[in-house]
Parts: structure tokens; C-alpha cells; sequence
């Protein structure tokens, strides 16, 4: 298959990550957590006591301590700070802080940087929040996967209980809910669709039916 660029963008808990794994392990694609990334500045801000409005300094963290990836027979791990992060960066305390360590222009600016040199070589797949709109706006590939509030605290709260994080439903649903309305009205990059995005509904369907329907998305556009 050519070594086209696939950007996955979406609202928390769309299925957005474990769709592009798939994707790009059936393809032979690289697969880029841009989530990941931003999740992991936001732990090491939490773990150097770094304030979260502290745009200047939060930017320096991504210099300072580059996120790297590996793969392993149990799946992606997440490094930063010479620490292995895959787990400590899905804690609640992480989760409620992203948004707003994300928002910043600087910290943006930064990774936007890393992730586009990750994607130079093509044969990529990348998901995010602003993958289609302003990391990969040539992609040749783009999905945008909605699901109902309803349905994504439902998926965070069992991945969550496989994972041994403790949190309850509500308050799980609550913060979907909140992070979705961050992710749209932040000033810098916010959360929508880009135009020429094919727009992809996941309520009630399984990550198979989604892979498919995304896969026939790719070969309809002659890749």
C-alpha cells in the first residue's frame, strides 16, 4: 500500500487510538498517540511542580524531556523524564489537567513540531484533536469519530477498571463532558472537523465495524 498519512481526530473516548493501532498494524503504518504526548508533558508538569497556566515553562518541559515511544508484545509504551509513563499518564489526576496544559500556543507549537518530523517519511497514523486541521492538514486520509457522552464514559469507565484506576461512572462522564467543551472553545487549535474529514458516528458500533468502515473510506479514495 502507498505511504499515505491517516489523520484520526475526535472527542475523548471516540475510539480514536485503538482504531489507528489496528489501522496501522493491518497497514504497516506507524502509529503516533499525539494524546500521549500532550497527557505526558501534563504528568511531567505535575511530577516538577510545574503551575499549568505556566505557558513558558511547560514548553520547556517538552525540550527538556522528549517523549519517545517503543513497541512492545504488550502494545505501545509511553517514556519521558527516563521513566516509563505508559500507565502514570491515564491516572484521573492527568486526565483532568490535560486540556488545560494542551490549550497553551507554546506547548502546542512544540509538539506540533515533533509530530509533523514523525510524519515526514509518509506511511503514518496519527491521532489527536487537531491532527486534520493543523498537524497533518495534507493528509491524504481524514477521519473525524464522534459517539455519544453517554457512551464514551461508559468505554472510559471499563478501560479504566481493566486498567485498575479507580473513578467512578459519573464522575468519569463529567469530565468527558467538560474536556469536550475545553477541547472546542480553546483558543489555540480547538477540537473540530476539518472540511474534507470523513465524519464517522462510533455509538453502538464495535472497533471492528469502525476499522471496516474507515478502511473502505481508504480504498475509496483509490489507496
Amino acid at each position: 500500500m502507498e505511504k499515505i498519512s491517516i489523520a484520526i481526530d475526535g472527542p475523548a473516548s471516540s475510539g480514536k487510538s485503538t482504531v489507528a493501532k489496528i489501522l496501522a498494524s493491518d497497514f504497516n503504518f506507524i502509529y503516533v498517540d499525539t494524546g500521549a504526548m500532550y497527557r505526558a508533558i501534563t504528568f511531567l508538569a505535575i511530577k516538577h511542580q510545574v503551575s499549568f497556566s505556566d505557558e513558558a515553562a511547560l514548553a520547556a518541559l517538552t525540550q527538556k524531556y522528549p517523549i519517545t515511544f517503543k513497541q512492545s508484545v504488550h502494545g505501545q509504551l509511553v517514556f519521558a523524564d527516563n521513566e516509563e509513563i505508559t500507565q502514570a499518564i491515564r491516572q484521573p489526576d492527568v486526565t483532568a489537567a490535560v486540556s488545560e496544559v494542551s490549550a497553551h500556543g507554546k506547548v502546542r507549537e512544540e509538539l506540533v513540531a515533533a509530530q509533523r518530523q514523525l510524519a515526514n517519511a509518509g506511511g503514518i497514523v496519527m491521532d489527536g484533536r487537531d491532527i486534520g486541521t493543523t498537524v497533518l492538514p495534507q493528509a491524504e486520509v481524514k477521519i473525524f469519530l464522534v459517539a455519544s457522552v453517554e457512551e464514551r464514559a461508559q468505554r472510559r469507565y471499563k478501560e479504566n477498571q481493566e486498567k485498575g484506576i479507580v473513578m467512578d461512572f459519573e464522575s468519569i462522564k463529567e469530565a468527558i463532558a467538560k474536556r469536550d467543551y475545553l477541547d472546542s472553545h480553546r483558543e489555540v487549535s480547538p477540537l473540530v472537523q476539518a472540511s474534507d474529514a470523513e465524519l464517522v458516528d462510533t455509538t453502538g458500533m464495535s472497533i471492528e465495524q469502525v476499522v471496516t468502515k474507515i478502511k473502505k473510506v481508504v480504498c475509496s479514495k483509490g489507496f
